[in-house]
């Protein structure tokens, strides 16, 4: 598109800066006096540079520069390294100012492509981090939707924690009325309840999700920033997934999607292995804190992004040598000879 009278229209804006400024000229020559002008910058030595890479537009290349093509203007020693400066910036110790938010989100409005709206959008959540704020007092917009009992992110957190590990009882209660025999059902009961009483003591290690506590309960920085831990089969993950959802209500949301994966199944393998392990034992030969480690805890649990959560079945299997607990040797003597009885 071009402009009056045969002008070639361009966005121009300068370094340190997000404003742009649609300026037609005929020629690199009056696009320069023209952008100084906008600038306030003295014409001689500045030059005119495309914003993608920071190559140098000539008289000659002007001529076939795009439709309303980004070009940045320079004076002086300044250099422009193409958006990949901008990028800096955005990572820079002010990337949570004002007006590094205000020249983002005129940036998304502006901005008609759909991919570089959905990178803009990403961006903008990033930059908008309230993570210093805990109260909802300070931060009440991160609070919306959230009860009233809670008062800090901190112990909203950790009720999120809480409740997705409380689901994991539930399979329990679901596996024990699955039982047939009357005994059996008994026997699983009770070390299900122990079980739960055990996760009772631990606040159903609400702590994971709790940025207050110790660095080595945690699964998250100081400042609330949680790292994918990649699929159940790698060590790490290569997308490099991070989340802060103590920074704004929409990661808050996001993080939501965020799964506890069981590395050593759950409901295909760790329950079933302790319903056989009571089906073959007495509840109190079986290695409880085994089981709950498995069931309940980082040992067996790892926080994946929703996109490395890989459902498909792991083929991972409990430890036969650490289900039951190691017997004395009068408890061999014993459990020889019930297991013999049992065998007739």
């Amino acid at each position: 598109m071009r402009g009056p009278q045969g002008c070639r229209a361009v966005k121009l804006r300068g370094v340190g800066g997000t404003a742009k400024y649609g300026v037609a000229a005929a020629d690199l020559e009056e696009l320069l006096a023209k952008g100084c002008e906008l600038f306030k910058k003295p014409v001689n030595g500045c030059r005119v540079v495309a914003y993608d890479d920071g190559a140098e537009v000539t008289a000659e290349s002007f001529r076939t520069l795009p439709n309303h093509a980004e070009l940045v203007l320079l004076s002086g020693d300044e250099a422009w390294s193409g958006f990949a400066a901008d990028i800096a910036r955005l990572l820079g110790p002010d990337r949570t100012s004002g007006r590094l938010l205000a020249a983002a989100k005129d940036l998304l409005a502006n901005e008609q492509l759909a991919g570089r709206r959905k990178l803009l959008g990403d961006v903008l959540l990033h930059l908008d981090d309230r993570s210093d704020l805990e109260s909802r007092e300070e931060d009440q917009d991160w609070f919306q939707g959230v009860a009233q009992r809670f008062t800090t992110k901190s112990a909203y957190m950790k009720y999120n924690c809480e409740s997705r590990i409380r689901g994991y009882v539930k399979e329990l209660g679901a596996a024990a009325k699955s039982i047939q025999k009357p005994r059996m059902k008994e026997e699983f009961t009770k070390t299900a309840s122990s079980l739960v009483a055990m996760l009772k003591a631990d606040e159903y290690n609400g702590r994971y999700f709790d940025r207050s506590e110790e660095e080595e309960e945690r699964l998250c920085s100081a400042a609330g920033w949680f790292t994918c831990q990649g699929a159940f089969d790698r060590d790490a993950c290569k997308s490099f997934h991070s989340i802060n959802p103590y920074g704004n209500r929409e990661s808050r949301i996001v993080f939501s999607t965020w799964n506890l994966d069981h590395r050593i199944e759950k409901k295909r393998t760790v329950i079933p292995a302790l319903v056989e392990a009571v089906q073959n034992r007495r509840s109190s030969e079986v290695n409880l804190q085994y089981f709950y480690r498995l069931l309940f805890t980082t040992h067996n649990l790892k926080l994946v992004h929703i996109v490395c959560h890989n459902k498909a079945p792991h083929n991972l299997q409990c430890d036969s040598k650490k289900m039951y607990k190691r017997a004395t040797k009068g408890d061999k003597s014993s459990a020889g000879k019930e297991k013999r009885s049992r065998v007739k």
